[in-house]
């Protein structure tokens, strides 16, 4: 009866480890990729940081891109284009307004939206991600106006080279 109870024990663990690997994993700061480093090729970091460097920002509750993004979108899919190897995520923020899914929500469509220009620029899909990071990153503390539009963003991180 003992060794029963054992292997049920093990059993129920064992579909509950299977079980865990499954779901999807909440992201920390060890998750998120820091500045890839010098690769030695002057063009090749120099276009990594023209990438990371340009910021899309949205209006209040909006994720369409607006027509003054749009060259800087366009560079920035020319440049990953001239070079394959660089990997690009996209990632949405939103404002401290709202709950934490509402922005989570947000957040991913404000990322989908670039990302999907991009592709229409003819950035290759491997070449791309996005992640919604809502109302956790915010690139502004504080509350008002000139704050929340700072926070209301796509961020560029170059995650490989």
């Amino acid at each position: 009866m003992k060794a029963f109870k054992t292997f049920g024990m093990v059993m129920v663990l064992a579909l509950a480890l299977a079980m865990g690997a499954g779901c999807a994993k909440k992201n920390t700061e060890a998750d998120t990729a820091a500045p890839v480093a010098d690769s030695g090729n002057a063009a090749l970091d120099a276009a990594a940081q023209q990438i990371t460097d340009g910021i899309v920002y949205f209006d209040f509750d909006k994720y369409d891109i607006k027509a003054e993004y749009r060259d800087m979108l366009q560079q920035k899919a020319e440049l990953m284009k001239q070079y394959p190897s660089i990997k690009v995520r996209i990632e949405g923020n939103c404002d401290e307004r709202g709950t934490q899914e509402y922005n989570l929500a947000l957040g991913e469509r404000r990322a989908r939206a670039a990302y999907e220009y991009m592709i229409r620029l003819g950035v290759p899909a491997d070449q791309l991600e996005m992640i919604s990071f809502g109302k956790e990153r915010p690139a502004v503390q504080g509350s008002g106006e000139a704050v929340w539009s700072k926070n209301r963003r796509d961020d560029f991180n170059v995650i490989a080279r």
